[in-house]
């Protein structure tokens, strides 16, 4: 029992137990009423847990599996092979058993297109009920025809207040106490992150021999402070938001604090640039920015870090100090905003092409002139101006 890690240790094993993530367990929860249809029906979903490290997906998986009274087998994207996973399915249709078993795949985003099109079957056909876990967005990640036959579940970084509560058992596990300023600083380093405080705390407690563990402590257990941001919750979106807005503002000393944010919280390099070369179309005067920007993705693509920290600070930095002009962003979001709205008006009969003598004859091309300068947009939208120069 020593051997085993203290976030196994105190792995809850019911829902119970469970911290964090009320909308989902909570009385009116989507997975507590699951559990409540399932007892007169038999069915429930397959599942996509998408949520930052240490947010109890893993742990929710195992009690659905536990609460269901289904087989439950777990494996890992990064070292698993499909085939391990269907011949573990086919023993289990051998074995003819009533229930489908549960299938955790954990960081199912590291499964490329064609490994997840060879589970959709055993999805589609029930012989599995899939629980797939990533940190990453399963829009962009998980295949679409996989993810219309999953239920996609968020789930939240952990708030201060359920770190407090598993730190309380923890501490008695490890029978140590906190300090309130080493409280504090545990909570702040372990970034929502359950699994980094609960590993900390246990390298801390078995460093000292004192009953109460202090900052220095934890710092020697820690090494560095976690700068890792979940890539869904809130603190990721306001700090790509600052950093957007940063640059907007040709603020460039905040636009590179930003970006130092995100590098030193190993953000993807090449989603940052993307971010940049999305700018450069929609916030800046010169078309030189986005020959800027997509210099810079390439040479993050190709060099990758640390190197390419450089690259982005450079982007950055021109960018910030471009003139900034959305005239053209603007007048594009006017016209889709007409077209969704109106739809597909008739195109004015001069301006269409008259390949055929029944479509000239019809007045296809009629009164048309090569340097007309009178408006071809559709009727109902003639007199319509989109396009208008840019203030700052």
């Amino acid at each position: 029992m020593n051997n085993i890690p203290l976030p196994e240790k105190l792995r809850p094993k019911t829902l119970k137990d469970f911290v964090g993530q009320e909308d989902l367990v909570g009385k009116d929860g989507i997975i507590s009423k699951l559990f409540v249809n399932a007892k007169t029906s038999n069915f429930f979903p397959s599942l996509i847990f998408w949520g930052p490290p240490g947010s109890g997906k893993t742990t929710l998986a195992r009690i659905i599996a536990a609460t269901l009274k289904r087989e439950f087998f777990e494996f890992s994207a990064v070292n698993t092979k499909v085939k391990d996973i269907e011949s573990l399915i086919q023993d289990q249709k051998q074995l003819k058993l009533t229930n489908s078993p549960i299938i955790f795949l954990d960081e199912i985003h590291r499964f490329n297109k064609a490994q997840q099109d060879k589970l959709l079957p055993h999805v589609e056909h029930g012989d599995i009920i899939l629980i797939g876990a990533t940190t990453e967005n399963p829009s962009f990640e998980v295949i679409g025809p996989l993810l219309s036959r999953c239920r996609v579940l968020i789930l939240e970084q952990l708030s201060e207040k359920d770190l407090l509560k598993i730190l309380d058992r923890a501490l008695k596990q490890v029978k140590k106490k906190l300090g309130k300023e080493a409280e504090k600083f545990l909570l702040e380093a372990s970034n929502g992150d359950a699994r980094v405080m609960l590993n900390v705390l246990e390298i801390a407690s078995s460093l000292v021999k004192t009953p109460t563990i202090k900052i220095p402590d934890l710092e020697t257990a820690l090494q560095r402070r976690q700068y890792t941001f979940d890539k869904r919750g809130e603190d990721f979106y306001n700090v790509i938001s600052a950093f957007i807005k940063s640059m907007r503002a040709s603020d460039t000393d905040a636009a590179l604090y930003y970006l130092a944010r995100m590098v030193a919280a190993g953000q993807d390099p090449l989603y940052i640039a993307r971010r940049m070369v999305v700018f450069a179309s929609e916030d800046v005067a010169s078309p030189t920015a986005l020959v800027v920007a997509n210099a810079v993705f390439q040479a993050c693509n190709e060099i990758g870090y640390p190197e390419c920290q450089e690259n982005l600070a450079a982007g950055v930095t021109y960018l910030a100090n471009a003139k900034k002009d959305r005239s053209a962003y603007n007048a594009y979001m006017e016209a889709l905003a007409d077209v969704n709205k109106f739809g597909n008006l008739p195109v004015p009969l001069k301006i269409r092409n008259p390949v055929t003598k029944l479509m000239k004859d019809v007045g296809y091309g009629e009164g048309y002139e090569k340097y007309d300068t009178q408006s071809h947009l559709p009727e109902k939208l003639q007199g319509k101006k989109y396009f208008k120069k840019f203030e700052s």
